[in-house]
């Protein structure tokens, strides 16, 4: 059990720092955002299970009646092979270190979903009682729109129950009727992929573990990428150009071509549609979901693998 429990430290150890130091370096999730979205989940899912893991081991090792409930449910060589072999105290210090950032994960998820779910309702409340009467001669939405009296251009999805569509009469008058399918398909692909869950956890994360790069690299990279996957649906709907000048149109007072720090994102959307980035191959995709995919399997191996190879 020490061999487990030193390979499942050294596997979270290895996807938090040099895995994904690689992954936010490489370029390839740029033109691919959504598989760029999943191999990051993966990413973080991995190491948190690695950490959950040896919490487990840890625990076993720590409380005779926990280990005993667990050999009592395994066979006699699985339980053979699952004699402790490092010293109590040891395991007692590390899962009471393994707990603690387990139960700060948690309290860190819990403070930012209540945060965004308080917001939430007081937009909400701000906006509906600004709405005018829809104007006629809107091109159709699937979900609830909701027109706001506004001279800045701006759209946007409010996600909640009910979810609603936010779209200004700036927006209106400003853009063309293929121009605002555009902007409207973007943010239903924001609702339909539930970026928003996304997005919550992420910054979640990087509240609650400032100090720790991989969650820091999460939340930046999940930021940026939800944005150009939505463009891409846009894209692929409306064409790359009506895109690009519906963006530049809705953000045009906000200087939509600065390289500011705040400004760069929209900037750099801006120059990839017009310049769109080739897609990798089939395969190639096929083999970084794969690969991705396999990598939060590990952990719960590793944690069974004296059971796995114990005699039959």
């Amino acid at each position: 059990m020490t061999g487990c429990l030193f390979l499942l430290c050294a596997l979270g150890a290895a996807a938090a720092v040099p895995v994904a130091r690689a992954l936010d370096r490489a370029v390839w999730p740029e033109r691919e955002p959504v598989l760029g979205l999943w191999v990051w989940q993966c990413l973080v899912v991995t190491v948190l299970l690695s950490g959950l893991a040896a919490v487990g081991l840890c625990v076993a090792a720590t409380f005779r009646s926990v280990r005993e409930q667990l050999i009592d449910s395994v066979p006699s060589g699985v339980a053979t092979a699952d004699k402790l072999s490092f010293a109590p105290v040891w395991a007692t210090a590390l899962a009471v270190l393994l707990a603690a950032g387990a139960a700060w994960t948690a309290a860190a998820l819990a403070r930012q979903f209540r945060i965004v779910r308080r917001a939430r309702r007081e937009a909400r409340a701000r906006l509906e009682g600004r709405a005018p009467e829809l104007p006629t001669g809107l091109p159709a939405c699937s979900g609830p729109l909701l027109v706001l009296e506004e001279e800045s251009p701006g759209a946007w999805w409010l996600p909640g129950s009910p979810s609603r569509l936010v779209v200004t009469t700036g927006a209106l008058r400003r853009l063309t009727d293929r121009q605002l399918d555009a902007v409207l398909t973007h943010e239903r692909s924001h609702a339909r992929a539930r970026h928003d869950w996304l997005m919550q956890l992420s910054a979640a994360l990087a509240v609650g573990f400032a100090k720790v790069p991989l969650f820091v690299r999460f939340c930046e990279r999940t930021h940026r990428l939800v944005e150009l996957a939505a463009d891409d649906t846009a894209a692929r709907r409306c064409g790359h150009v009506t895109t690009a000048l519906a963006l530049i149109a809705l953000n045009r007072h906000r200087g939509v071509f600065s390289r500011a720090v705040g400004r760069r994102l929209l900037a750099d959307r801006v120059d990839r549609l017009l310049a769109p980035p080739p897609r990798l191959g089939p395969w190639k995709r096929t083999l970084i979901a794969t690969a991705a995919a396999a990598a939060p399997l590990m952990p719960p191996l590793i944690a069974f693998a004296s059971g796995i190879e114990a005699p039959g």
